[in-house]
């Protein structure tokens, strides 16, 4: 695998709330190991903690029916991010 063609690009400094959330061990092992493959895409050590809430973002910012019902209701803050390459 190519890993210069992950999804999730270089992470920006943003401020962060915490948030706990369980996850099933099988998605952490995953998340570790995607955190394992992005460090070596990008060249600076990531774990899963810093990637989780870039990867929500990613997913909210594409998911269409959201995003519509959120124009529609006034609720969309910010316009989504560019689709990464």
């Amino acid at each position: 695998m190519s890993t210069n063609k992950l999804r999730l690009g270089p992470l920006p400094k943003a401020e962060s709330v915490k948030l706990t959330v369980p996850l099933p061990a099988e998605l952490k092992q995953r998340l570790d190991r995607y955190a394992q493959l992005h460090s070596q895409a990008h060249g600076e050590p990531v774990d899963a903690v810093a990637l989780i809430p870039h990867m929500l973002d990613a997913f909210i910012s594409r998911d269409r029916e959201f995003l519509k019902r959120s124009r529609k209701n006034g609720t969309l803050s910010a316009p989504p991010p560019p689709p990464s390459p």
